[in-house]
């Protein structure tokens, strides 16, 4: 389906919503927050070799592309409508890649045709109609591979051809299983230097407010098994399915994140406009809980590396939760190319950038 609709917003001009967000929200000294554009159910995130930013819904059906302007405004175009859970996007050599539940779709040239996208060819790739983690997260890794998440279709289960992130030739064939034992990881990447690919991973429910961590993962290589469903976070042995098994047998997070905090996208910091104490540290959005007895999340955390090991997890962006009342939930982020930070939040329908200004002064008026 075609669409032509598109919203206008300039990064300084908030509607009421994102001003009562964003005055909320705290960052360490020298980083500044506004609304970058408005986006309905804003999901996951592809930035095009032209610099159009695509961004997918879950809730919502549709797919829109976002244009900045010169004078530093943007326009969103509703790219695509009419589909099933498109939560997946990636953008490989000109083409767009869209995952609905139980497909993916390619499309063509597509920064050639925003104002008129192509029909989409889908790939031959067989996934699972399951709704239940359904929605897929997919992108490219260095080896020109597209990745493709396959969540378990239950809380906590032992099904065949789940619980996996796959991964086939850019025109669907040559499937194979890359990393297993993954409960539901929303988001993956890989790190700049090593080239390993680097995924969170939501716990399972159902163990009380504090159990089991969430987690941050690296997959060094293909193979590994990361537990699910046997063993959760490298040291906690599932109530049924952990009978008889050892959490030894399996690969340990890198870090423990917070119970429940759903941690869904994350990117290696590699832009040249924050501190160089930030070069290669890996930011999280922590999309919040929605099973615990008090919330946590809804933020955005940095876990500090030194090689693969971590040192330190602590909050960057935080403030869309207050006591137990939501404004904001994060979702996906993307570095743009003058090194700013971009993030989605599908409770808002915003993307927001996080840019470092330093000891500069920077008035922004709320209107």
């Amino acid at each position: 389906m075609r669409h032509k609709i598109e919203f206008s917003v300039f990064m300084l001009a908030f509607s009421p919503f994102a001003v009562a967000s964003l005055e909320d929200v705290q960052l360490p000294a020298g980083f500044v927050i506004e609304e970058y554009a408005d986006v309905p159910q804003a999901r996951s995130l592809a930035l095009g070799d032209r610099g159009t930013l695509f961004v997918s819904t879950r809730q919502g059906r549709s797919v829109y592309a976002v244009v900045e302007r010169a004078d530093g405004s943007t326009r969103t175009i509703e790219l695509l409508g009419g589909m099933n859970t498109p939560n997946g996007i990636a953008f490989h050599e000109g083409d767009l890649y869209v995952a609905e539940i139980d497909r993916v779709y390619r499309y063509k040239n597509i920064e050639d045709h925003l104002h008129d996208a192509p029909a989409g060819e889908i790939l031959d790739i067989d996934l699972p109609s399951d709704s239940h983690h359904g929605w897929r997260y997919i992108g490219f890794g260095p080896d020109k591979k597209l990745y493709i998440s396959i969540g378990a279709p239950c809380n906590v289960c032992d099904e065949s051809g789940y619980a996996e992130i796959i991964r086939v030739n850019p025109d669907g064939t040559g499937r194979e299983t890359y990393a297993s034992g993954i409960r539901n990881s929303v988001g993956f990447t890989w790190h700049p230097e090593s080239k390993d690919l680097w995924f969170t991973d939501n716990g399972r429910d159902m163990l009380g407010d504090d159990l089991p961590p969430c987690e941050l993962n690296r997959a060094g290589r293909q193979g590994l098994h990361f537990g699910f469903p046997q063993c959760h976070a490298g040291e906690i042995l599932d109530p049924k399915y952990g009978k008889g098994q050892k959490c030894d047998n399996y690969t340990p997070p890198v870090r423990k994140l917070g119970p429940h905090v759903a941690p869904l996208g994350l990117k290696f910091y590699t832009g040249d406009m924050f501190p160089p104490e930030y070069r290669n540290q890996v930011f999280i959005a922590e999309h919040g809980s929605w099973n615990r007895s008090k919330k946590i999340g809804y933020r955005v955390s940095i876990v500090r590396l030194e090689g693969d090991s971590a040192i330190s997890y602590e909050p960057f962006a935080f403030g869309w939760l207050q006591g137990e009342s939501v404004s904001g939930r994060p979702v996906d982020l993307i570095v743009k190319e003058d090194g700013s930070l971009l993030v989605s939040d599908d409770y808002a329908g915003k993307i927001y950038r996080i840019s470092y200004v330093g000891d500069a002064v920077k008035e922004m008026t709320y209107e």
